[in-house]
């Protein structure tokens, strides 16, 4: 093999590698892209269902407190009706008291 067939040979060997490093840049540039795009689709994702999962906390946080907000208010309307009927059978007895101790 002469001088100018080595050198021809590494020329080639060199030309190859080049091309071989500029594909391998290129796959990895192209890999990271669509890594990149994976991470910011699964971001995208996990941040929608925390949102959706926190509106249903706070749809059945609002629901749980409604319900026992109409059960303390059914409470409070039926002890303010026990009271006006208390007030409405003393009101007599009172009236007669009250009476008595002028009249005494």
């Amino acid at each position: 093999m002469s001088h100018a067939d080595v050198l021809r040979t590494i020329r080639e060997a060199e030309d190859a590698a080049s091309s071989t490093i500029s594909k391998a840049e290129s796959d990895s540039s192209s890999i990271i892209q669509k890594a990149r795009l994976e991470a910011t689709e699964s971001v995208q994702n996990s941040r929608s269902d925390s949102e959706s999962a926190a509106q249903k906390i706070v749809t059945d946080s609002r629901a749980a407190a409604e319900g026992e907000a109409a059960k303390v208010s059914k409470e409070g309307d039926a002890s303010i009706a026990a009271i006006h009927s208390s007030g409405e059978k003393n009101r007599k007895k009172a009236l007669k008291v009250i009476l008595d101790a002028f009249r005494a």
